[in-house]
């Protein structure tokens, strides 16, 4: 089975065990830069994208999404969502606000689970569904 497969395997099983009191796949925080500019662009966005206006930065997670990432490595997906604001090089999705990519989970090509920011946050990476 490809090491993609395998990850996204991975992540299923994962989330129908979250229920269960253990887990055989281990989670390691490794928050991405979450400070005063993230937390407003990212309520600016809630509001300007969904007309949401909130003093925080929560959701209400209703659903789970998965992506491939073309960024060949760990370390440079990393890299790509730890900035708060979106770089230069994505003038594609820039008109939508300068709040930077990012993802809740990166699962790595051996299948280790890294968690970048809380499951109840807001992270822009689902065009049309990052509010849920």
């Amino acid at each position: 089975m490809p090491t993609v497969l395998k990850s996204i395997a991975g992540l299923i099983l994962l989330i129908t065990l979250s229920g269960c009191a253990s887990s055989a796949f281990p989670i390691t925080d490794r928050p991405i830069l979450f400070d005063a500019e993230r937390r407003s662009l990212t309520r600016s966005y809630l509001e300007t994208r969904y007309g949401i206006a909130q003093e925080d930065e929560r959701i209400e997670p209703r659903m789970v999404v998965l992506h491939w990432t073309a960024i060949p490595t760990l370390e440079k997906s990393f890299e790509a969502f730890y900035p708060a604001k979106l770089p230069g090089a994505r003038s594609d999705i820039q008109n939508a606000g300068s709040l930077n990519v990012s993802a809740h989970y990166l699962i790595d090509q051996d299948g280790h689970i890294y968690q970048l920011m809380p499951d109840t946050l807001m992270a822009r990476h689902v065009i049309g569904l990052n509010h849920c």
